[in-house]
């Protein structure tokens, strides 16, 4: 017997008519979106459900929102929520089920929720905060003070950006015809890779901060409903900790994104991030234009303090000179008189001294001459018992050897000749 079958045609048929009988309405549908992409004008979605413990996904499914749809939801979406869809936003949706013969199974877009989107974002972001807060990064930022000279400026932007060439030119040509020093470190500044591609410009910069007075993050010119990269916790950390000023001008005036919030200073524009700059040094230029005004009339003040000091002094002078001259003339007859009553004094004094001199010279004199008078005699007789011819009229002899006395007989040699002398004449004779 021979097996009746379906072409797939038929059974994809029989499917979508079972669902449209089975599954005739429509259901809001919480989801979070793994891909959203644009094709023709219609919007197709790629929806996930993850395990709120692990993060694995338990359900996926696939959905579609046709043109002549999403031309109108589009933009209430992006005006309500600021931001296009992209790939981990949680979205609510209106669906139903559809099963195409050829194209299989999706569920069908009808209508989306933004203020769930909304507040998932909020609760997204309150969290980042939150997180920032309890690390105590969040206001680090702002106890950096802005140099009053910040001239040398490191620019996080997009190089094509229109934000990036306004503030360039806002900057160069600012009528008080200040010098800036600009450098580009080229960032992507929407989409998805806006966190990583901000947060490597950061680390260029980090090496070469002694070189830059503070960091300009600015976009301008893209759409705002590309912020979300702007709303992460990573790239929010890495703005809190940096060692430089931040000034942000992302370009949107409706709320403020995390990193305008960790940023030591916000503002709409690139335009006004540069005239923010300017207007900083246009201060610090008054400040110095006003101390130096002060400096100059305290100057001049002084000059003619003195100058009024000087005079009134060179009045006094004459007169003070005249005092002055008849005191120290008196002061100085003074010091003559006590000198030369001094002088005097002394002079008498050294004259008695003399007096008393020349009296005890004489005295003196008379017991030296008679003392060593005495001495003399005591010497006379001293050599006079010494005397050589005294012990020989004695009846003492003197023998001598070669001219000297001779002390010790043992000491002649054998043969040698002597001689003696007695108190009348002498003798020689020879040693056996």
């Amino acid at each position: 017997m021979q097996m009746k079958s379906l072409s797939l045609y038929e059974l994809n048929s029989l499917v979508s008519q079972v669902l449209a009988i089975d599954l005739p309405d429509e259901y809001w549908v919480e989801a979070e979106l793994a891909e959203a992409r644009e094709v023709r004008g219609h919007c197709y979605m790629d929806l996930v459900e993850k395990d709120d413990m692990s993060n694995t996904p338990i359900a996926r499914a696939s959905a579609r929102c046709w043109a002549s749809r999403w031309a109108l939801l589009r933009p209430m979406f992006e005006r309500v929520t600021g931001q296009r869809l992209h790939a981990g936003m949680k979205v609510m949706l209106k669906v139903k089920a559809q099963f195409h013969a050829a194209y299989g199974f999706s569920w069908i877009v009808s209508d989306i929720n933004p203020e769930f989107t909304m507040g998932d974002l909020m609760r997204r972001r309150q969290e980042i905060i939150r997180q920032l807060k309890a690390d105590g990064v969040f206001d680090l930022q702002r106890g950096l003070s802005l140099s009053p000279f910040a001239k040398n400026i490191a620019i996080v932007s997009s190089s094509g950006a229109a934000g990036y060439g306004d503030f360039c030119r806002q900057l160069h040509d600012n009528a008080q015809g200040f010098a800036f020093r600009v450098e580009l470190f080229a960032a992507t500044m929407q989409g998805e890779a806006v966190e990583s591609s901000v947060i490597a410009a950061l680390n260029r910069i980090y090496p070469r901060v002694e070189e830059f007075d503070c960091v300009v993050i600015i976009r301008g010119g893209g759409a705002t409903s590309d912020l979300s990269g702007f709303d992460t916790l990573a790239l929010a950390e890495n703005v809190a900790n940096f060692p430089l000023p931040i000034i942000t001008g992302i370009g949107h005036d409706r709320d403020e994104s995390v990193l305008d919030m960790v940023a030591n200073t916000r503002v709409k524009t690139p335009t006004a991030a540069a005239q923010l700059l300017i207007d900083n040094l246009s201060r610090t230029s008054m400040l110095i234009d006003n101390l130096r005004q002060r400096i100059l009339l305290c100057t001049q003040q002084r000059m003619q303090h003195e100058q009024l000091r000087f005079k009134a002094v060179a009045e006094r002078i004459p007169v003070l000179f005249s005092l002055v001259n008849v005191k120290q003339q008196a002061r100085i007859d003074q010091l003559s008189r006590q000198i030369m009553s001094g002088v005097s004094r002394h002079i008498d004094a050294q004259r008695q001294k003399l007096d008393g001199l020349k009296a005890n010279i004489g005295n003196a004199i008379a017991r030296c001459m008679a003392a060593e008078q005495h001495r003399l005699a005591l010497l006379v007789q001293r050599i006079e018992a010494e005397n050589p011819e005294r012990l020989l009229r004695r009846g003492y002899s003197i023998t001598t050897y070669e001219g000297h006395a001779v002390r010790d007989a043992s000491l002649l040699p054998k043969g040698a000749e002597v001689e003696t002398r007695v108190e009348l004449g002498s003798f020689k004779s020879r040693v056996e």
